[in-house]
């Protein structure tokens, strides 16, 4: 399978260059306009993590409740929930 990373939509290209911009400044990474390759791998990764945080954000939700085989123990539960679109 041959991969593609190429934006369909000619119209969206300066979307997500001032998006990508936006979460490079989020992590502190200095990124220009063109090609950046004096970008280490770990600030790239940084720049696109960031992005995909700002896609699907995760939410978490702790809850503490009464464990359900041991009487008198309490049990912290946490629900992590990823939204999809």
């Amino acid at each position: 399978m041959k991969s593609n990373n190429q934006i369909n939509v000619p119209q969206a290209r300066e979307a997500m260059d001032k998006f990508k911009m936006q979460a490079a400044s989020e992590v502190g990474v200095n990124l220009q306009n063109g090609y950046n390759g004096h970008l280490t791998s770990r600030e790239a990764g940084s720049v696109g993590g960031q992005m995909v945080k700002n896609i699907c954000p995760i939410r978490t939700r702790d809850f503490v409740r009464q464990n359900r085989v041991s009487e008198g123990h309490i049990r912290k539960i946490r629900y992590i929930v990823a939204l999809t679109v």
